[in-house]
């Protein structure tokens, strides 16, 4: 059997009301929320926000790569909303016709998250 797909990312967060606030903020639609979780989809992708359940659940998650169509655009509307971006756009690839873009900033509990666009050059 072989992974088909991404279904669920779980995030680990400190305060629920303010991690909801910040994803809000990146556009991805909020499908339901509790006291402790919050659920958004990506294209099909559930994004999981959570109150850790114990101490082992309680540290930065692994990076989110969120695609974006136009990644300068993408980066000056969310460094202008106040996005703590921790390095430039840069090129982290070159095959082909393709060259990939990528920049990496923190949500508001800390996590590490990048923006990717794959573009078509000549």
């Amino acid at each position: 059997m072989n992974i088909q797909k991404i279904n669920q990312i779980g995030v680990p967060v400190k305060d629920i009301n303010r991690a909801v606030s910040f994803y809000k903020a990146l556009s991805l639609p909020l499908l339901f929320s509790t006291d402790t979780m919050a659920f958004f989809d990506c294209d099909g992708i559930r994004i999981l926000l959570s109150l850790p359940e114990k101490d082992e659940f309680s540290h930065p998650s692994s990076v989110i790569y969120f695609q974006v169509e136009n990644i300068w655009e993408t980066y000056k509307k969310f460094t202008n909303a106040g996005v703590s971006f921790i390095d430039e756009l840069h090129i982290v690839a070159k095959m082909g016709g393709t060259e990939t873009w990528m920049t990496f900033f923190k949500d508001t509990e800390g996590n590490i998250h990048a923006f990717i666009s794959e573009l078509e050059v000549e």
